[in-house]
């Protein structure tokens, strides 16, 4: 059975139970059912290697011991299944005890659980869920990593699961970042915003290669660091990187910005940090008071920048994802974090992303800032990032795509100007007044001419991203 299958199968048996109410609801429905199985089947693993091994999970609410159906009328459905899942078993994960003695692997069991809920009403449709998550076997190798598939899948969904679609970034960027910062065995990795994972899962991959001991995977696991806001991305960040064999994820379930920036000491900081920082949101002034007064700022782009500079090491790099317009703005809070930027970093590559890359969330033009610790910038390269022939966006049908880079890989250790490749003196940057939205001097502007179809077409687009915008700002007004 494919695993696109799996997921519809279990999405359309979702669709009939009445307290489960949209995507979103139905990932994390999905999600802490999986988390659930997946931690039972690393509970295997560990008691095989140590005999010692006692689960933080009550016995009789171990997974193994109320979800797998035996065939022999026993198992768990209907009301009893609700009562049990409602009033046993949330409740005790929730207020399971943890102090910092407990192992890190086991206390993410109690902090995954503080924010997760049963919307299911029908317990029989429950019970068929659950029956269909035991068709995959997470213990075998194999199995496990076709749960990267079924990321995959809940992934492309958050991208249209109301106010959830912010926390995905697509693969083939965050993959195009992390190959560019080249993160090694034995450096500090960090992602202040981690969202789903994606950077801390494509810094892994990344360095699969270089793994020789299995103190080099201890070495990774110690050395990757993560922080979350909200639940639901955090959960599936847990869930994913526990199946990366990662057993005791360092990613805290948290607001980054709710600490002092001028108390980070140099344990604090990383060697390499890869983001995209949430956009067009804002902070109270309680957070906003942890960060200089000529860096104060309402937008959290604003804010994360400011933390990233406070938390890089000397000759650390990084990688963030940021929106236009930052890039353009000279006045204010955004030209004193440029300022400082272009004065103590060397911000040396900005890769600009066309239209729709992050399609359907919002068609925001976006950019990818490379800048390392290691003395003021002298010039920026500029690369603009061509769209395949024939494409004039990116959209939710025809997505990014990871050898869609190869221009900028293969011209990134030997840099020449070229028609989507420019560089510009630090000089000319200041006499902008550090507006650093600079198009690429090589594109003539094409009068386009447009059939009356394709112009309905563009109009649809645009009344869909509006509507879900508006979505959007409804969900966060809710919450």
């Amino acid at each position: 059975m494919s695993i696109g299958t799996l997921i519809k199968r279990i999405q359309d048996i979702m669709r009939q139970d009445s307290g489960v109410d949209g995507d979103a609801q139905r990932i994390s429905q999905m999600v802490w059912l999986l988390f659930l199985k997946v931690y039972d089947a690393k509970e295997e693993l560990w008691e095989f290697y140590d005999e010692n091994y006692q689960s933080i999970i009550p016995e009789e609410l171990r997974w193994r011991n109320w979800a797998v159906d035996e065939k022999d009328g026993k198992a768990l459905t209907g009301e009893k299944l609700l009562d049990f899942v409602n009033n046993e078993l949330f409740p005790t994960l929730k207020d399971l005890k943890v102090d910092e003695t407990s192992e890190k692997r086991q206390a993410i069991v109690k902090y995954i659980f503080e924010d997760v809920y049963n919307y299911m009403k029908n317990g029989t449709l429950l019970r068929q869920v659950i029956n269909v998550l035991n068709e995959v076997d997470f213990t075998e190798h194999e199995e496990r990593h076709a749960f990267n598939d079924i990321y995959e899948n809940i992934l492309k969904d958050l991208q249209s699961a109301g106010n959830s679609g912010e926390f995905y970034t697509p693969r083939p960027v965050t993959e195009f970042i992390i190959e560019m910062l080249k993160p090694q065995i034995g450096e500090s990795i960090a992602d202040f915003a981690s969202g789903t994972g994606g950077f801390l899962i494509s810094a892994i991959s990344y360095m699969e290669s270089q793994i020789k001991t299995p103190d080099d995977k201890k070495t990774i696991q110690r050395n990757l660091f993560g922080i979350e806001k909200k639940p639901l991305p955090y959960l599936l960040a847990m869930t994913n990187l526990i199946l990366h064999d990662i057993d005791s994820p360092n990613l805290l379930h948290d607001n980054s910005l709710s600490k002092n920036v001028r108390d980070y000491k140099e344990e604090d900081r990383y060697n390499v940090i890869a983001m995209n920082p949430p956009y067009g949101g804002t902070e109270e002034e309680a957070i906003k008071v942890n960060f200089p007064v000529n860096m104060q700022s309402s937008e959290t782009a604003d804010l994360f920048m400011t933390l990233i500079m406070y938390r890089l090491k000397k000759n650390g790099r990084a990688g963030v994802i940021l929106p236009d317009g930052f890039l353009f703005a000279t006045d204010g809070v955004k030209k004193n974090i440029k300022e400082k930027l272009l004065s103590e970093f060397n911000l040396h590559t900005i890769v600009r992303l066309p239209e729709g890359v992050f399609s359907p969330y919002t068609d925001i033009t976006t950019n990818l800032l490379f800048f390392d610790k290691t003395g003021a910038t002298n010039e920026i390269w500029y690369y603009q990032h061509p769209l395949p022939e024939g494409y004039k966006k990116y959209t939710k049908t025809k997505p990014i795509k990871k050898q869609e880079f190869q221009s900028e890989i293969a011209w990134w250790n030997n840099r020449k100007e070229n028609d989507f490749a420019w560089k510009v003196s630090i000089e000319e940057i200041k006499d902008r007044q550090y507006n650093l939205d600079i198009k690429n001097p090589m594109q003539k502007e094409e009068k386009e001419e447009r059939t009356l179809t394709e112009i309905l077409n563009e109009l649809e687009e645009n009344f869909a991203s509006s509507s879900h915008l508006i979505g959007l700002l409804r969900g966060e007004l809710n919450e």
